[in-house]
C-alpha cells in the first residue's frame, strides 16, 4: 500500500457525499411529517449529573475543548473545532441534562432542542450526516417526556416534524455512513424512529434487515470488531440491546443474527474490564462512560461465563483483586486501523478499584499532535527500541473521500500461550515486529499470583534465526558496535504516588485506597522514573503522571530484562475501597 500526502481540500467522493446529504435534508424536510408517538419512549441512556450542572452553568466541555459562555445558546458558540461543533449536534448532552432533570435543565433541553429545529431543521448545518442524526434521533426519542413536558402544541408539532424529516433522511442515507461504529448508530437511530413514530413503520424492516447484515458482516465469531477497540465495542453492544429493546417493545422479536451478536459480545466486554469495571484503554478507546457496561449487561439478560482464549485479541490474567489485560494480537489493519495504536504487548493493571498501571490513553481530543504520539508504541506499557514503534503510521485515502492515518508495516506473527498453575497465572507472548529493521523478536512472559499480590514480568529481545542476526549484525555495524538501544515502559495512573527508593533499585507505589506496591528488576538495564500523561478525554488537558522505564541496549543476540510488581508485605489482602477520590469531581478540575 503506497503512503503518501492526502490534500486538505475535500475530494470529489467527499464533495459528492456532502451534496448528496444536502440534497435528501432538504428533500425529507419538505416531504409529509410524523405526527406523534406509537407507543411511549422509554429513557434508556444514562447522564452524568455533574455534566449537567456545567451545561446548566455555561461551561461546554467538548471534544476536548471548553467554551464558557453562561449567557450564550449553545449553538451561538464560537465552535473552537469542527469535532466540537459535531458532538453539539448528537444531542448526548441531553442525557446529561435529563440526569440533572430540575427546572433549569429543562429549560435549556428545551431551548437548544427548539432552538436547533429553528436553525438547522430545514436541512442545514453539519448535523446532517447519517451517523449523527442516528444518535440525534435516539437522543430526542429517549427523552421526550422530559422534552416536550410544558410545551404547546405549535411546539410538539414542530418538534414531532422535525423527528420525522430526519427520519426519512436515514432512511435514504444511512448506507453512505462509514463501516463500523457510525453505521450501527445510523441503524439502530432508524429502527428507533420508524417503530416509534406515526407513519414512519416502513422503514423499520429494511433498517433490521440491514442491521442483521452489519452484526454478520462486522462482529467476528467471538464478539470483537475489526477496530479491536473496547470502548467501541461497548458502543456497538448498548445500540444493540437499544434496538432488540425497541422491538420487543413494538411486539416484534429480534432477528436470529441480532441476538447472536449480543450473545457473542456479552462475555468479551467482560473479559475486556478491569476489576474496578472500566474497559482497558486499547486502539482509541476510553474506559466508558460509568454505568454504561453495568447497565448493558443487565439489560442483555446473559449468564455470565468464563470467557475461554483471547477476547478480540486481549489476554486477562485474573488474581485476588487484581487485573491485567494484555494487547496480544495484531494490531487492527486497513480502514479498521485508523484509531489504531501500535500497543503489541502493552498491559494494563488494576488493583481493585484502583488503575496502577495504564496506557497514556486516546489523545484525539488533544489535538492531532497528541493523537498521533499517543498512538505510539512508548506511549504504551511495553517495550519498544528507541526511536521505533513496533508499527508505523501512514497517511492515506479511505473509502468515500474520507483519509486518515492507518497502521502498516504491522507484526506479520504475534503469538500468545496462556497457562494456568495451581498457584498462578501465565501468559507467554511474542511479536516479530522489530524482526524485519532490526533483526529482533521481543518476547513477554507475565505471572500473576493467585492471590493478585505479585506480577512478575520477563521482557526478552532476541535474534532467533541465522537471517535475523544477520541483520542485528547489520545494525550493530551501523552502531558502532553501541548496541540496540531500547526502553521497556510502565505508564502510571496520575492517583499512583511513585518513587525511587532503595537507592534507586525500586520503586514504591502508593494507591489512594492505602495500598503500597513496590516495583523492582533485575537484569543490566538502568532503573528511573521520568514524566508521562495520562490522556482523559473527559478532561479538558492531559494530566501530569509519571512512568517506570528500564532502560537498556542489546549487545548480543539476546537480551532479557526481569521484573516484579508485588504488593509491600504489610499491606492488607483486602481495603475497603468504596468511593475513589475523584468520584464526584468536574470533568476539566
Amino acid at each position: 500500500m503506497m503512503m503518501g500526502k492526502v490534500e486538505g481540500r475535500l475530494s470529489w467522493d467527499e464533495r459528492r457525499n456532502r451534496l448528496m446529504n444536502r440534497w435528501q435534508a432538504y428533500r425529507a424536510t419538505h416531504a409529509r411529517p410524523a405526527t406523534g408517538f406509537v407507543s411511549q419512549p422509554e429513557p434508556r441512556a444514562i447522564g452524568t449529573v455533574a455534566r449537567g450542572r456545567q451545561l446548566v452553568a455555561g461551561n461546554y466541555l467538548f471534544a476536548g475543548s471548553l467554551v464558557e459562555a453562561p449567557d450564550k445558546a449553545i449553538w451561538d458558540l464560537d465552535m473552537p473545532s469542527p469535532r466540537f461543533e459535531e458532538t453539539l449536534h448528537q444531542f448526548r448532552w441531553l442525557d446529561d441534562l435529563a440526569a440533572l432533570g430540575d427546572g433549569a435543565a429543562r429549560a435549556r433541553a428545551q431551548d437548544w432542542t427548539w432552538g436547533w429545529i429553528e436553525r438547522y431543521g430545514r436541512g442545514a448545518g453539519p448535523g446532517w450526516t447519517p451517523e449523527l442524526t442516528g444518535r440525534r434521533l435516539i437522543g430526542w426519542i429517549n427523552n421526550a417526556i422530559f422534552l416536550l413536558r410544558g410545551r404547546d402544541r405549535a411546539a410538539s408539532e414542530a418538534f414531532f416534524s422535525s423527528l420525522g424529516a430526519q427520519t426519512l433522511f436515514l432512511g435514504r442515507r444511512w448506507q453512505s455512513a462509514p463501516e463500523g461504529l457510525a453505521r450501527f448508530e445510523a441503524l439502530t437511530g432508524l429502527i428507533y424512529a420508524g417503530l416509534a413514530l406515526t407513519a414512519m413503520d416502513a422503514h423499520v424492516e429494511p433498517a433490521i434487515r440491514a442491521l442483521s447484515r452489519e452484526c454478520e458482516s462486522r462482529i467476528d465469531s467471538h464478539g470483537g470488531l475489526p477496530t479491536r477497540n473496547p470502548e467501541e465495542l461497548l458502543e456497538v453492544f448498548t445500540l444493540l440491546i437499544w434496538a432488540a429493546q425497541a422491538m420487543l417493545d413494538s411486539g416484534r422479536d429480534p432477528t436470529p443474527e441480532l441476538e447472536a451478536a449480543i450473545i457473542r459480545i456479552a462475555p468479551t466486554l467482560r473479559a475486556l474490564r478491569h476489576a474496578d469495571g472500566g474497559l482497558a484503554r486499547f486502539h482509541g478507546g476510553g474506559r466508558g462512560v460509568q454505568g454504561r457496561l453495568d447497565q448493558a449487561l443487565a439489560a442483555a439478560g446473559i449468564r455470565p461465563e468464563p470467557h475461554e482464549g483471547l477476547a478480540m485479541g486481549f489476554a486477562r490474567l485474573a488474581g485476588g483483586r487484581t487485573t491485567v489485560i494484555v494487547d496480544a494480537a495484531r494490531p487492527p489493519s486497513g480502514t479498521a486501523s485508523v484509531n489504531g495504536h501500535a500497543s503489541t504487548l502493552a498491559f494494563e493493571l488494576t488493583s481493585g478499584r484502583r488503575p496502577l498501571v495504564v496506557s497514556c490513553g486516546p489523545g484525539a481530543t488533544f489535538g492531532e499532535t497528541w493523537r498521533r504520539a499517543a498512538r505510539s508504541t512508548p506511549s504504551h506499557s511495553t517495550l519498544a527500541i528507541d526511536g521505533f514503534s513496533s508499527s508505523h503510521l501512514g497517511v492515506v485515502g479511505l473509502s468515500r473521500g474520507r483519509s486518515g492515518e492507518i497502521l502498516y508495516d504491522l507484526p506479520k506473527d504475534v503469538r500468545a500461550q496462556p497457562s494456568t498453575a495451581p498457584r498462578a497465572t501465565r501468559l507467554l507472548v511474542g511479536h516479530d515486529g522489530y524482526v524485519e529493521s532490526h533483526g529482533l523478536t521481543h518476547v513477554r512472559q507475565l505471572t500473576l499470583t493467585r492471590d493478585g499480590r505479585e506480577l512478575t514480568g520477563e521482557d526478552t529481545l532476541g535474534a532467533l534465526t541465522e537471517t535475523d542476526r544477520r541483520t542485528f549484525d547489520r545494525r550493530m555495524t551501523g552502531s558502532q558496535l553501541q548496541g540496540v538501544a531500547f526502553s521497556i515502559r510502565f505508564h502510571l495512573h496520575p492517583d499512583v504516588d511513585a518513587a525511587l527508593d532503595m537507592n534507586g533499585q525500586a520503586v514504591s507505589l502508593a494507591l489512594k485506597s492505602g495500598e503500597l506496591w513496590v516495583f523492582r528488576q533485575a537484569g543490566a538495564s538502568k532503573l528511573a522514573l521520568e514524566p508521562s500523561v495520562y490522556l482523559d478525554p473527559s478532561r479538558l488537558k492531559p494530566r501530569a503522571t509519571k512512568q517506570i522505564v528500564l532502560s537498556g541496549r542489546v549487545l548480543d543476540s539476546a537480551c532479557q530484562i526481569n521484573w516484579t510488581l508485588a504488593k509491600a508485605q504489610d499491606t492488607p489482602q483486602a481495603i475497603r475501597d468504596i468511593l475513589r477520590d475523584d468520584d464526584d469531581h468536574l470533568p476539566y478540575d
